[in-house]
């Protein structure tokens, strides 16, 4: 079995539910996907890190660090990261804060150290629906002077997020649409 057809089958296992549920976006839906239990997952935050990793280098120019907004991109982007390190080719991760540190530095993004000064990220979230969450992330990334070169996300609920993204001009890769996950 493929790494895709496995990830599939876990997520379906673990962070696939029906019912009635709202939606960080204010929007109700018949189903929701828990990312965070296939993430938290040994073999799920692998696959996910591999598969995302895959994405990240179809891309033209090379991306030299990964992050998203914490909570649900911690553990995604530490996968992604820790998996580029294991095939030899390491990309630092980096986490934007939901508010600024209230002490200390006061920052918005935790692995600045890691980042070269004004490089080119890709952003990585479970699932995206609206795209809402990442036009923050991306804000406060290029208010720092970073330039977004990608965004991708495991599961793209196909409920306006990449048609958001794209009229910003940000194109959204995924490994999985709602549509391919659920057929």
């Amino acid at each position: 079995m493929d790494d895709r057809q496995r990830l599939k089958e876990i997520l379906l296992d673990k962070s696939y539910k029906k019912g009635t549920f709202t939606l960080t976006s204010g929007k109700t839906s018949d189903f929701y996907i828990d990312g965070k239990q296939t993430t938290l997952s040994a073999e799920g935050a692998y696959l996910c890190g591999k598969l995302l990793l895959e994405l990240i280098h179809t891309e033209k120019q090379p991306i030299e660090a990964v992050g998203g907004m914490t909570l649900g991109a911690d553990p995604l982007v530490t996968a992604v990261s820790l998996v580029s390190f294991l095939e030899g080719a390491p990309i630092p991760a980096f986490i934007v804060r939901k508010e600024a540190k209230g002490h200390g530095t006061g920052n918005f993004i935790e692995g600045l150290k890691n980042m070269p000064e004004g490089c080119r990220v890709a952003l990585v979230e479970d699932v995206v629906t609206t795209g809402g969450t990442l036009l923050k992330v991306i804000d406060r990334v290029e208010a720092q002077g970073f330039k977004v070169g990608l965004v991708v996300t495991v599961v793209e609920r196909q409920e306006g997020g990449a048609d958001t993204l794209r009229k910003k001009g940000y194109i959204l890769k995924s490994i999985f649409t709602r549509e391919e996950l659920l057929s």
